[in-house]
């Protein structure tokens, strides 16, 4: 018997997984023990973690970074921007600004803690192809103005650092991936533990999109809400060992509810638990807005935004939607 058809929670599915146990066979010669220790790391697979206190908790939550997307009424309502150790899912209908956004943040992660940033790395994970390094690079280019710009209304003498702050540098340090299928996605995320062992300070994983490659060729739903409930696992906790932002770029589908279709969230139900927060992006006539969907710690909330040729910013009176040929 396969683990993944064993009546236990997914929670130790996903960690008997991960470990490399796949059928009921692999751990006919494993102990107790040697399980709960797990092979060969004295990790625990199946107790708990060392407890913590409330305190520690709040505390880590205090004074966590976020990044910023550049739009004021956006990272107001996110509580700050991107929360590093946790997972954000982004939804929306295509030409929304998903990717633009999901750029936007791989370059503002890099902004020096000088300047108020993470000054970190980015992973960026291509399933679509939809990542362009022209527009990569223009957007890094205004970030690095805008810094600059703001260090010197506040004063900052930071000429050491503004050295750094080329537009080059900020390419060298997106660390990028192009998957090809469902297979090679989960390879890719399997990798990250030792990929981010090798490569210091990344503080964002984007993923552009976890849906494209399980939208097609999935006639077992089943078998796909395992595989993507394994990933969500996962990468939550390379967010939590490593403390860093993973962001989920979703697509859209439709769904009937109360008697009509309407758009909602592709992979279903079930992975709209997978993520801590869900932020939906959409159009309201010709302005683009964001509403915070789920959250544990931040309140249902809308805020407008644009995508300008400097990337993200706050919505512009004069904005309008751009029309589809």
């Amino acid at each position: 018997m396969e683990i993944s058809n064993l009546p236990i929670s997914p929670s130790h599915r996903g960690k008997l997984l991960s470990a490399g146990y796949s059928t009921l066979a692999s751990l006919s010669s494993i102990s107790p023990k040697q399980l709960a220790e797990g092979p060969s790391t004295g990790a625990s697979l199946l107790s708990h973690t060392a407890a913590r206190t409330a305190w520690d908790m709040l505390t880590d939550e205090q004074t966590t970074r976020h990044i910023t997307t550049f739009s004021g009424e956006l990272d107001a309502i996110l509580g700050g921007g991107i929360h590093c150790n946790e997972i954000t899912e982004v939804g929306g209908a295509p030409g929304i600004g998903k990717t633009q956004l999901g750029i936007q943040l791989a370059v503002n992660v890099q902004i020096p803690v000088e300047y108020g940033g993470v000054g970190g790395k980015a992973i960026y994970i291509d399933t679509e192809g939809s990542f362009m390094v022209e527009r990569a690079h223009q957007i890094a280019e205004a970030c690095i103005r805008n810094t600059l710009d703001r260090s010197i209304l506040h004063r900052k003498d930071l000429h050491g650092i503004e050295a750094k702050m080329q537009p080059n540098n900020f390419l060298s340090n997106i660390l990028y991936f192009r998957v090809c299928s469902c297979t090679e996605q989960i390879a890719v995320i399997n990798y990250l533990d030792k990929f981010l062992e090798e490569h210091e300070n990344v503080k964002i994983v984007v993923v552009d999109s976890i849906t494209f490659h399980f939208r097609q060729d999935f006639e077992d739903f089943a078998h796909r809400t395992r595989l993507l409930s394994g990933i969500s696992l996962k990468l939550m906790r390379l967010a939590k060992r490593f403390g860093l932002a993973v962001v989920l770029l979703n697509q859209v589908t439709t769904k009937f509810i109360d008697g009509s279709f309407q758009l909602t969230l592709a992979l279903g139900d079930s992975w709209s638990h997978a993520c801590t927060n869900r932020v939906v992006l959409y159009w309201n006539g010709n302005e683009r807005r964001a509403h915070v969907d789920k959250s544990p710690s931040l309140p249902p909330a809308s805020a407008a935004f644009c995508v300008a040729s400097e990337g993200i910013r706050d919505a512009l009176p004069h904005y309008k939607r751009p029309r589809m040929a």
